[in-house]
């Protein structure tokens, strides 16, 4: 390693209690989005990310304003316009930590306990946040950095990022760079850190169907109209056949095949049938045998009923014929799918199979922003970032493809024309999202000394 990693790492040694002083007052706000209650917190946490972003130097440093949470920028100008300008992209805001009652420990007081630190965020991503700015504040407190930064953190990632496609719209200019770095992806396990290189979109739909004008006696009308929970469940059954192939009229006709290399590269993540029993509880797992569970899930397209409504539920009978039924859908996409197309062949769908006697409506419950995302795995900028991994963990990073997404590197692509490198250092048991969040603090000093050889490196790869 070069004297300028070592005395980063270094400082990172000598500053450990520090940092996770600092971390724990950064977990301490309750920068929660979805609650107004918490509109003052959410503040206070981009204020906190902007104090820390004015320590290192960052100049220009602002809170930007979208329709609801402020953005916090700033830039990072090394005075070499050749090097690459990289987008840190993060987000500060965190999900409610309900139910309390299942905490072990206070949620907005960090505790450290068996090498984890606990509290909501600590994973999601306040965590990825500190490896990223404990990073950066290694190398200039020790050197200076030889390439160009931008800051992008907002507040608005646990409610969906309603406002960042508009807000990017607005300001494509003052972020434009030459890639992301994105660390809100995770690894694999401890032992296995990872790339991601794809995401899958979501299209996201209501079904109403409509038939008599008002509950019908199912006595005096049954065999005479037809029955709209009935007529609905058989339409959604007809979405999807026996194999688990998707019925809607030219589904799979966008749909981006997998290669041969990417195959190989799934099968390398070991995640058999067992696994993902193991994962679901379920005695048996249900999809097109063509291709295997990982394959499915990270690269091929899904259709799945989220809720059913209608009819008579309540203690007892009630012999109805309900006079309307509901049912929200979603699908997962894949490059090249788009949710636009999807709403065509569903729509057709809906048209050849509904039957005479009902009405039907269909609602889209997703925008076009949110597309399958998908990048080349071979960028110089993100062999870079897998050399930086391969020589913290000793092994080489798996690059894969998700099954979840994470608008924000569609939108990046679509609006800036830049892709992202999608990792981190976050675990599957990290419980984000759930009571006791934490990180394991193995993975968070890794995570900083992986990023500041990246940072030292990047520069003279992608020049």
């Amino acid at each position: 390693m070069t004297n300028q990693v070592e005395k980063a790492f270094q400082y990172v040694e000598d500053n450990k209690n520090n940092v996770l002083s600092v971390f724990k007052e950064f977990l301490s706000i309750p920068s929660i989005s979805s609650d107004p209650d918490h509109a003052n917190d959410i503040i206070s946490a981009a204020h906190w990310v902007k104090d820390y972003l004015d320590k290192l130097g960052v100049s220009n440093t602002a809170l930007l304003e979208t329709g609801q949470h402020p953005v916090v920028f700033g830039e990072y100008q090394c005075g070499d316009d050749s090097k690459p300008t990289i987008l840190i992209y993060g987000h500060y805001d965190v999900q409610p930590p309900d139910p309390l009652d299942l905490w072990k420990s206070e949620p907005f007081i960090a505790e450290i306990s068996k090498n984890r630190i606990f509290a909501r965020g600590a994973s999601d991503m306040k965590g990825q946040i500190m490896v990223f700015l404990s990073a950066i504040e290694a190398i200039v407190k020790t050197g200076s950095l030889s390439v160009n930064l931008k800051f992008m953190i907002e507040g608005e990632e646990e409610i969906g990022s309603p406002s960042i496609e508009a807000f990017l719209e607005k300001h494509k200019d003052l972020f434009k760079c030459d890639f992301v770095l994105n660390l809100d992806a995770g690894s694999l396990s401890k032992t296995q850190p990872s790339i991601v290189y794809g995401l899958r979109g979501l299209a996201y739909f209501e079904i109403h169907v409509f038939g008599p004008d008002h509950d019908l006696h199912s006595g005096l009308f049954g065999g005479v109209v037809r029955n709209p929970v009935q007529v609905l469940a058989e339409l959604l059954s007809g979405m999807i056949d026996e194999q688990g192939i998707i019925q809607l009229p030219g589904f799979y006709d966008d749909v981006m095949p997998i290669g041969d290399d990417e195959k190989s590269e799934m099968a390398k993540l070991g995640l058999d049938e067992d696994y993902y029993k193991t994962q679901t509880g379920a005695d048996a797992l249900f999809g097109d045998s063509s291709f295997s569970p990982t394959e499915r899930i990270g690269a091929r397209p899904t259709l799945d009923i989220n809720g059913i409504l209608g009819g008579f539920t309540g203690v007892g009978p009630k012999t109805i014929i309900p006079s309307k039924s509901m049912a929200k859908i979603s699908m997962r996409l894949v490059p090249n799918q788009t949710p636009r197309n999807v709403y065509t062949q569903l729509v057709r769908y809906l048209e050849k199979n509904a039957p005479n006697g009902i009405k039907w409506q269909l609602i889209r419950l997703s925008g076009d922003s949110e597309t399958p995302y998908v990048t080349n795995p071979n960028a110089p900028e993100t062999q870079c970032f897998a050399e930086a991994l391969k020589t913290i963990w000793g092994v080489d990073p798996i690059h894969q493809r998700e099954g979840g997404s994470i608008p924000i590197a569609s939108n990046i692509q679509n609006i800036l024309g830049a892709s992202s490198i999608l990792s981190g250092f976050g675990l599957p048991e990290d419980k984000i999202h759930s009571p006791n969040e934490s990180m394991d603090l193995d993975m968070f000093w890794k995570g900083i000394h992986a990023v500041i050889l990246y940072l030292i490196k990047v520069g003279e790869k992608c020049n």
